[in-house]
């Protein structure tokens, strides 16, 4: 096929080998859009193959169990084959509409992968690697396991889910005039993510999850930006950004966790990482406060301890994971013209794919 448009030929400026599924599946989107001219909010390079001793880490909320889009298993499926991932923190893993099961349990059977959602309404940790011991707290905010990669080495990962409601960028899109301390309040007041993180951190440190020396993954939807993106920088930018230190994200830090993807992309003016919205452009008849919403956490063990001795996990000799790359997928979104039963990409939310580089290996 001859691809005239200029928005293919930009995409296809990103390949690199050996990863033509991803784009393939942007070029589908474009040519399912007509090249009517789909919005690019993702500026970053697309994650490259995969080195030696690296873990990929696909973090989604797949949207009622891909119940919104005609054919949503199917491609939710494509995506996470294209994406190389070994490990999935997903939300939103529903009953699939007919006589299947839930999302994430029909998933890692056509995958021939490991699943664990436990009584969770619809979190779900998917994996390709061993699952040696399951955890869960609170079912709407948290399921978590103990996973054994290919060389034997035990790490912990936790998918998570906050609060939804009072979504603050669209709090200050209606209320321009807010002060920050009632803006604040979205958080913790006219929603319950900032508790809800809270007790998440805290169930960690209860289960000694904060004080191993194995990596600690974290991700998920959080619901709410990050106080890495909203900067002096980036409220001169955005229409609907102040410099603000926002309380979920803050709390995370101080449990000694890094951002992955602002680790690999720490400017987010140059790259915004925005997950929220592909799907929904508008709300309430206005413009969508556009967000990086979902996050992967790398939590930092020397924060917590020396690393001597033998963690509770059973690995005598630390390593850690370190993120070298990331991106957020689609690449390029569709023309919000097309109704969401016809979309190619199958999620409101975009995916953020992390690859780790192994540090310190035994």
């Amino acid at each position: 096929m001859i691809i005239a448009c200029a928005w293919h030929r930009r995409i296809l400026s990103f390949t690199r080998p050996g990863r033509l599924g991803w784009h393939c599946f942007a070029l589908v989107a474009l040519v399912a859009a007509g090249c009517a001219h789909p919005m690019a909010r993702s500026s970053d390079a697309p994650v490259a193959p995969a080195a030696a001793d690296t873990m990929r880490v696909l973090v989604w909320n797949v949207l009622n169990g891909g119940n919104s889009v005609g054919d949503g298993a199917e491609k939710a499926l494509a995506v996470i084959r294209d994406s190389g991932a070994d490990l999935v923190l997903m939300q939103e893993s529903y009953d699939i509409d007919g006589e299947r099961p839930l999302l994430g349990a029909w998933l890692a059977e056509q995958l021939g992968w490991n699943q664990w959602q436990a009584d969770s309404p619809h979190l779900c940790i998917l994996t390709r690697f061993d699952i040696a011991e399951r955890f869960t707290h609170e079912p709407w905010h948290a399921v978590g396991a103990r996973l054994v990669d290919d060389q034997g080495r035990d790490f912990i990962a936790w998918s998570i889910w906050l609060d939804y409601r009072d979504y603050i960028t669209t709090k200050l899109r209606d209320t321009p005039d807010i002060t920050d301390g009632d803006l604040l309040e979205s958080e913790f007041v006219r929603s319950q993510r900032l508790p809800q993180a809270q007790r998440i951190i805290a169930k960690l440190d209860a289960v000694g999850h904060l004080d191993l020396s194995i990596p600690l993954l974290v991700g998920g939807d959080w619901n709410t930006p990050s106080h890495l993106d909203w900067t002096t920088d980036t409220a001169r930018t955005y229409k609907r950004r102040r410099a603000l230190d926002l309380p979920v994200s803050l709390a995370m830090a101080d449990a000694g966790f890094v951002d992955s993807y602002r680790t690999v992309h720490p400017n987010p003016v140059q790259r915004p990482g925005i997950t929220w919205s592909p799907m929904y452009r508008t709300s309430g008849g206005k413009d969508q406060g556009f967000e990086r919403i979902d996050r992967l956490y790398i939590h930092d063990s020397d924060a917590a301890n020396d690393g001597e001795g033998e963690g509770e996990a059973g690995d005598k000799t630390r390593w850690k994971l370190e993120p070298v790359a990331g991106q957020v997928y689609p690449i390029a979104w569709e023309d919000d013209t097309i109704p969401v039963p016809d979309r190619q990409f199958p999620s409101d939310h975009g995916a953020v794919l992390m690859e780790l580089r192994v540090v310190g290996s035994k």
